[in-house]
């Protein structure tokens, strides 16, 4: 097909070179243009001769009163046998038709016109000189008229046409002019002007006609080689229609598809063969609509789906067509192929599924979700409405994959799915959008009590028990979510705001829902600030330690200091520790900067007595870095600390978030001797299972318990008690936090705890006055 269309386009490229014959550029068949020309001047042949002929008659009548009989009868014999021999060349080949000529076959006859012409200018140059004027008339008259019969029998040959009519036309005009009718010369002059250009500008339509033809040709012979293609490939298949949209003709393969034979489609609408049993009933499925519309407007389709039930199975059918007319316009129908997509589409629906679904637990994906939402923000804003985007995380999910393993971590994620499917209703999509985290798309979102009301749901109905492979797991979940379009006028945008908002209930332990509010944008561009700060932070020297002591409750003697980092910027000032801590762990800046607490801390605790340990705060990432236990014996070697003298404070989270990972690590502290102690014992998801698994040295006990004691709270002076009690029985001692008062430490006391730590001995302070303190503390001993 691109060789006809290229064919087509050169008709208006082709040059006077090519047109003369004197080249023959590519792109273009020129063998068969050349043999079609030729075809044309020997089909003329006998009508030329005879044309010639009867010039020569009337030219010897009118000379053979003024020339010798000789000389005038020796040119004619000459001529005439000249124009015989042309003529019976052309005659024997007259039934041979070539399918392709050369340009030096095409020069052949270009050589004839010279031999022609030239002998037709003898009489005219060297006969018709001294004749009288009306001789000359004669002369010319015969002349002009076998030149404009020449012109239009060698049309298709215009290099041949121009050399006849050059010497024809300049031997009239020498011949008029030498015979003083200059007025007649000048006629000449214009009229074999106006004949070569009129024989150029018909050789040049000529010569585009044929290859015009020949692009038709080509194009009509590709079209039949597709026809026969379709035929034989058996892939598409034909039909045609008369003007009453009646099938008049139709493939075997067509017939085959519908399970008929070609005597049962002959003449049936074609609308009613593809309807089968829904003809009646006219329950139409809406692509069978759209053809009766294409047919009832008499307009061109392709690729049309349509549904086609044979024999109650349904398959799908694409169909294209153009009407037909005659030449006169007038409509005949609708020819068109047709063929059975019905695997294809079902491939291109499981590939949609597949793009678009989580092949985990079915829910739609994040392209699925992202596309819902898009829709949704839409309507609502077409609408002058709301919608809704929830982000949810299921909170100690990476404790189930770290115990139990992958395989059933993805079970209880399927279980996860079930749940949240079950509570969704028409308005509301759910999915999920990468790892253990779900989304929930609401498209009516206006109502606030119905969105507090679903992530209650989901919340309560996720933190329900699981069985999982003979086990029962507790996790929970944390949603955050924001309204469109006042949280977000894009769906990029409302995910970001609802994100921030499920960043909100993680950073508040989990298990709770907030909606998203502007601060929480301004929290987050600040937690962004404070990390890029903190990156240099430690090597601009801006972090340091500070040293809070730990007395013992009974004689108030120093038995040890908790190392507490600070951060002094050069422009913001004092960072507090609960605004960088979060972002040094999210970061992944934890690890070195704990790296360098313990060695800063180690370092400075060997300046003070045997009897006097340091404390260093460990984040679970810290023990998550499978080179924790390196750098902590880096540490004890670089600085000369005994083992005994560190004691490493963790808190639970430690083993929600790592499961046993966290106890091999712990043991392999042990080991070391190091000392450990459980930090902030009762305020999270506290287990007597870690006290088993983990030989702690020390329960620290939170301040919020002291305080609650300190003001009568009955709750918090058993929890107080519960602790000092099993802390005696499991040989471990107890350190309460935050004593500020000398009333909160007699009741401390009096409560059994072993050490105090807090303000009323002592704030966080600098080396150098931890020094001072361990001396001065030192002498008192010493005195009494």
């Amino acid at each position: 097909m691109e060789s006809t269309s290229g064919n087509q386009d050169a008709t208006t490229r082709i040059g006077w070179r090519a047109l003369l014959g004197l080249t023959n550029p590519p792109g273009l068949d020129w063998g068969a243009i050349r043999a079609a020309q030729l075809a044309c001047v020997q089909d003329r042949a006998l009508v030329r001769l005879f044309t010639n002929l009867c010039g020569l008659t009337f030219l010897v009548i009118a000379l053979r009163a003024h020339i010798a009989s000789p000389v005038l009868y020796g040119w004619a014999g000459a001529t005439v046998l000249l124009n015989i021999h042309i003529a019976a060349a052309r005659w024997r080949v007259r039934e041979w038709k070539s399918n392709s000529a050369t340009r030096a076959e095409l020069h052949r006859e270009t050589l004839n016109s010279v031999l022609v012409g030239g002998m037709w200018a003898i009489p005219t140059l060297f006969l018709a000189p001294g004749t009288p004027p009306a001789t000359v008339f004669a002369i010319w008259t015969i002349l002009a008229a076998l030149m404009t019969g020449s012109a239009f029998m060698l049309t298709a040959l215009p290099l041949a046409t121009m050399i006849f009519l050059g010497i024809s036309g300049l031997a009239m005009i020498l011949m008029t002019h030498f015979a003083g009718l200059a007025l007649i010369a000048g006629t000449s002059f214009i009229f074999c002007a106006l004949l070569l250009t009129t024989s150029l500008i018909s050789g040049r339509r000529f010569v585009e006609t044929l290859v015009s033809e020949l692009a038709l040709a080509e194009k009509k012979e590709v079209v039949s080689l597709l026809l026969r293609e379709f035929e034989d490939s058996g892939a598409d298949w034909l039909w045609q229609t008369d003007a009453a949209r009646c099938l008049t003709h139709v493939s075997p393969r067509f017939a085959t598809a519908l399970e008929l034979t070609l005597a049962d489609l002959d003449g049936k609408p074609l609308l009613q063969v593809l309807a089968g049993d829904t003809w009646q009933a006219g329950n139409f499925a809406s692509g069978l609509r759209d053809l009766a519309e294409k047919l009832k407007r008499r307009e061109s389709f392709s690729n049309l789906i349509l549904p086609v039930k044979i024999n109650g199975v349904t398959r799908w059918w694409e169909l294209s067509a153009s009407p037909r007319t005659d030449e006169r316009g007038t409509f005949l129908g609708f020819r068109g192929v047709g063929s059975d997509v019905t695997e294809q589409r079902d491939s291109a629906d499981k590939i949609n599924r597949l793009a678009r679904y989580d092949t985990l637990t079915g829910l739609p994906n994040r392209m699925l979700i992202n596309e819902t939402l898009v829709r949704a923000m839409d309507e609502a804003d077409r609408w002058n409405r709301h919608c809704a985007f929830m982000m949810i995380d299921l909170d100690r999910f990476k404790a189930v994959n770290d115990t139990l393993g992958h395989p059933t971590g993805d079970k209880l994620l399927t279980v996860v799915a079930g749940r949240l499917r079950a509570l969704m209703t028409e308005n509301e999509l759910c999915g999920r959008i990468g790892g253990d985290e779900f989304a929930v798309v609401i498209r009516d979102g206006g109502d606030l009590a119905r969105l507090e009301a679903l992530a209650g749901e989901i919340i309560a109905e996720l933190s329900r028990p699981y069985e999982v492979d003979q086990h029962t797991l507790y996790i929970g979940a944390s949603v955050g979510t924001a309204i469109g379009p006042k949280d977000g006028r894009t769906a990029e945008m409302l995910i970001r705001s609802a994100d921030l908002a499920l960043y909100r209930s993680k950073d508040a332990g989990g298990g709770a829902h907030h909606c998203y509010e502007p601060q929480l944008h301004a929290d987050a561009e600040e937690r962004r600030t404070l990390e890029i700060w903190l990156r240099t932070a430690l090597e601009k020297g801006e972090l340091h330690l500070a040293y809070q002591p730990v007395v013992m409750a009974n004689d108030t003697r120093v038995v040890g200091f908790e190392a507490l980092l600070r951060w002094t910027h050069p422009e913001k000032g004092v960072i507090p520790p609960y605004k960088f801590i979060p972002v040094a762990e999210e970061a992944r800046l934890i690890t070195p900067i704990g790296e360098w607490v313990l060695r800063t801390a180690c370092m400075e605790a060997a300046n003070w007595p045997a009897d006097v340990r340091i404390a260093v705060n460990v984040s679970p990432e810290q023990l998550n870095d499978p080179n924790f236990v390196t750098s902590v014996v880096s540490a004890l070697a670089h600085s000369g600390l005994s083992p005994s003298r560190l004691e490493l404070e963790v808190t639970e989270s430690v083993f929600l978030r790592e499961g046993t990972r966290a106890i091999a690590v712990l043991d392999q502290i042990l080991g070391l001797g190091i000392k450990l102690a459980l930090d902030d014992f009762g305020t999270g998801y506290s287990s007597l299972g870690y006290l088993r698994k983990t030989q702690f040295s020390t329960i620290k006990v939170d301040r919020s318990f002291v305080q609650g004691a300190a003001k009568k709270s009955a709750e918090s002076l058993a929890i107080i008690r519960a602790v000092v009690a099993m802390a005696d029985s499991l040989g471990m001692t107890t350190t309460a936090e935050g004593a500020e008062t000398e009333d909160e430490f007699q009741l401390i006391r009096e409560l059994g705890c072993t050490k105090v730590q807090g303000y009323l001995f002592g704030r966080p302070m600098p080396a150098e006055d931890a020094r001072e303190l361990i001396a001065t503390a030192s002498r008192r001993r010493s005195a009494a």
